[in-house]
């Protein structure tokens, strides 16, 4: 009988720790498996959050750096600079990259560091139990907007790929979701364009990858997909805002 469907080689096999309807195992295995293809385990350097996803190191079978929270660029940085043949990339949530993390991540961006960021947004801090994050929308309940998100005292969340995508060291910044097959598709052909970019030296990729987290949001996993739909794609809008060489050229 033909095998159809079986695990990444880059993907170990566990038990994940992550809460039913999570969406952070299906992005580890579009990451394996973008991995697998290109053949680039034995060079790849992942680093590690703090966040839920602070166990990463345990699920993928190439190297990885666990980082201080938010500094996951920097560390990023610093490896791919004194191993250029290496393939790094980060693996962070919106706490980690957007709220602690975004100076590194600015400046990273800004610098055109060569390597690629897997963005997890799931609007909200799930590991600490469910606070206001950088990217909860407007109106939205946390355990610390219990009225919803006032934007007049606290802002207005951060769309991420928009802002990095008037940086000149960005050469991929997309948003995809993981809530359909239509969509996992997308989203793995995209984090594996961000490693290509990386191999071909292009700069920095980033692909932001609109996630559920129904513990938090205190739904059902079913309903927390119905959720995303209806209030996260109106607020994060999915698709391409940079793209420095759609051809696949060169690097410049």
């Amino acid at each position: 009988m033909a095998i159809v469907y079986r695990r990444p080689k880059a993907l170990n096999e566990l038990e994940m720790h992550y809460c039913p309807g999570c969406n952070h195992g299906i992005v580890h295995r579009l990451v394996a498996e973008a991995i697998d293809e290109l053949d680039i385990e034995g060079r790849t350097i992942g680093i590690a959050p703090v966040g839920c996803a602070v166990k990463a190191y345990d699920y993928f079978a190439c190297d990885m750096v666990e980082a201080a929270h938010g500094r996951a660029p920097a560390i990023a940085t610093g490896l791919k600079r004194t191993m250029p043949d290496s393939v790094v990339f980060t693996y962070q949530g919106d706490g980690d990259l957007a709220a602690i993390g975004m100076c590194e991540t600015v400046h990273a961006a800004a610098r055109g560091e060569n390597i690629t960021v897997i963005f997890i947004n799931n609007a909200i801090y799930g590991m600490t139990g469910g606070q206001m994050a950088p990217t909860t929308l407007p109106n939205q309940i946390t355990q610390t907007s219990p009225y919803g998100r006032d934007t007049k005292t606290t802002g207005f969340p951060i769309r991420v790929c928009e802002m990095l995508s008037t940086l000149e060291g960005v050469a991929l910044a997309q948003r995809v979701a993981v809530d359909s097959v239509k969509n996992v598709r997308i989203a793995k052909k995209a984090i594996k364009r961000a490693f290509e970019n990386q191999i071909n030296g292009r700069g920095y990729s980033i692909i932001e990858i609109l996630s559920a987290c129904p513990t938090n949001w205190g739904l059902s996993p079913r309903e927390a997909l119905v959720w995303l739909r209806e209030n996260m794609l109106k607020y994060y809008p999915l698709g391409i805002y940079k793209d420095k060489y759609p051809e696949g050229g060169e690097s410049k």
